[in-house]
């Protein structure tokens, strides 16, 4: 049986675009890293844009397996 741990991953502020830009993914990466090294798995992540364009989140759902 797994546990299941979901997180928010808040990215720099948009200002001509919504897109996820490189500094977004470098701290994406840090985040699946340290989780990873915790002994979380990844099971899924979206990019959420913001109606207004100005701020957008990663959402990460992470697995292990119950101690």
């Amino acid at each position: 049986m797994y546990q299941y741990k979901t997180e928010i991953l808040e990215v720099g502020t948009k200002w001509f675009s919504d897109k996820a830009d490189l500094d977004d993914t470098g701290k994406l990466d840090d985040l699946l890293n340290q989780r990873a090294a915790e002994g979380w798995e990844l099971v899924t992540y979206d990019y959420m844009a913001t109606s207004v364009q100005v701020k957008g989140a990663f959402v990460i759902t992470f697995r292990k397996q119950k101690s």
